[in-house]
């Protein structure tokens, strides 16, 4: 299978085991401190090696690769899923956006949120 043909996982993320803003922020078309912003982290989060490797950083990271990795087949495209990551408020949750959510420690809401939605069952 040729690279594009389908979601990647989170290998494609990642760089010696750990989640690497680098990449992730190539596969969005962004850069590393707008994914720092993105998953509520600081910029430092991102450019200081110690602190990429922390636990808080590396679980906000993951839960936002996550997400985007869940919901990239219903929209066809890693950067479309960003898109809707940052940008669709769901019902349910005052308007926030996914984002939102997992910067304020909300990411299983979000996964849940999105297997209801999968299983048919309007949240």
């Amino acid at each position: 299978m040729l690279e594009g043909e389908a979601p990647m996982g989170l290998v494609q993320y990642s760089d010696d085991g750990f989640f690497a803003p680098r990449k992730i922020a190539e596969a969005f078309r962004t850069t590393s401190e707008e994914v720092a912003r993105t998953a509520g982290l600081g910029k430092d989060a991102v450019q200081r090696k110690e602190r990429v490797r922390s636990d808080k950083t590396q679980r906000r990271l993951r839960e936002m690769v996550e997400i985007i990795n869940k919901t990239e087949p219903r929209f066809g495209s890693a950067l479309m899923a960003y898109a809707w990551y940052r940008s669709e408020p769901l019902s349910g949750f005052s308007g926030q956006t996914p984002m939102q959510l997992v910067r304020s420690g909300r990411a299983d809401d979000v996964l849940d949120y999105i297997d209801a939605v999968d299983a048919g069952v309007h949240a």
